[in-house]
């Protein structure tokens, strides 16, 4: 893995991480019916990924990567079937409601995962960060206050599963941290493949959307993998505060992309997105701050 001792440096590729994982929305907006090629969407995207990492991996370890999967264990079935999850019912988030709700449910991803390491992992939940949860709880209920339609709500639940799935992910890594990352992620591809695949069969869709689908579809993973690549190179040398904030780039990159004019877009979020949106950032700002104090780094490997 390539190491990168300057800090500065290291912010500029996480920062460029969350740059690429910000056109995500803007790519699915661009999908035509979206909302009725889910399944054919997953199922490229779960390959593309598949398939990079595994080449990411040859090219750093030799032919002897594939020993990764035999590595992976419990811990990694959970969190690559977490991901999966995630993967899943991101797409259908997305596509039932604004991007903004959508990814402004992912940004509390942070506080879920407190959650499920509290249940699962016995660890301790300081009165600061439950202070943080239920400003972001409060900034969701506003949020689902302003979208009464079926669909938003919909797209609401969807989004918060999916942070449900992410959170997963990261919990089973803390679970045993020796667990193959990227190995996991892979496993996450190849599984939204399968259950897409499974799907596809059985309802006798349309194997294959238009070609400007299926290059969306491989685009999205694309920008998926290479995101994960420049984060774990830069995340190793950044503190765990800083990457939490730095993290709101793909929120922030992922609401601008769709809203901005030019781009052909222009979802503009409702006044609750925006109120409730505000609560989840100051929320994160707390809990960054909290983290800052403790002085801990994380990073992948």
């Amino acid at each position: 893995m390539i190491e990168v001792k300057n800090q500065k440096t290291a912010i500029l590729i996480v920062l460029l991480a969350g740059i690429f994982w910000s056109f995500g929305p803007y790519v699915v907006r661009n999908i035509d019916g979206a909302n009725t090629v889910p399944w054919q969407y997953l199922f490229v995207r779960g390959i593309v990924i598949f398939i990079l990492l595994n080449v990411f991996l040859y090219l750093e370890e030799g032919i002897k990567f594939y020993k990764n999967y035999f590595k992976i264990g419990l811990s990694g079935v959970i969190g690559g079937f977490g991901l999966a999850l995630a993967m899943i019912s991101f797409i259908w988030s997305i596509t039932n409601t604004s991007a903004a709700i959508t990814l402004l449910c992912l940004a509390a991803m942070p506080f879920i995962t407190a959650l499920l390491g509290f249940l699962f992992l016995n660890e301790k939940i300081s009165l600061s960060v439950w202070i943080s949860i239920i400003l972001a709880s409060i900034g969701i209920i506003i949020m689902a206050l302003g979208n009464y339609s079926t669909g938003s709500i919909f797209g609401l639940i969807f989004g918060i599963i999916s942070a449900v799935g992410f959170a997963i992910f990261s919990v089973s890594l803390r679970w045993r941290k020796d667990t193959p990352k990227f190995t996991t992620v892979a496993l996450a591809g190849i599984t939204c493949a399968f259950v897409s695949l499974i799907v596809i069969s059985s309802q006798d869709l349309n194997f294959l959307s238009s070609g400007k689908n299926q290059a969306l579809f491989a685009t999205h993973g694309a920008l998926v993998c290479i995101g994960l690549i420049l984060y774990s190179i830069g995340s190793k040398s950044i503190q765990a505060a800083e990457l939490t904030l730095l993290s709101l780039t793909e929120v922030v990159g992922g609401i601008f992309w769709v809203w901005l004019p030019w781009f052909g877009i222009n979802e503009i979020p409702s006044n609750n997105t925006i109120i409730g949106g505000f609560l989840i950032f100051v929320s994160i700002f707390y809990y960054s701050l909290i983290i800052q104090n403790k002085e801990r780094f994380i990073g992948l490997n």
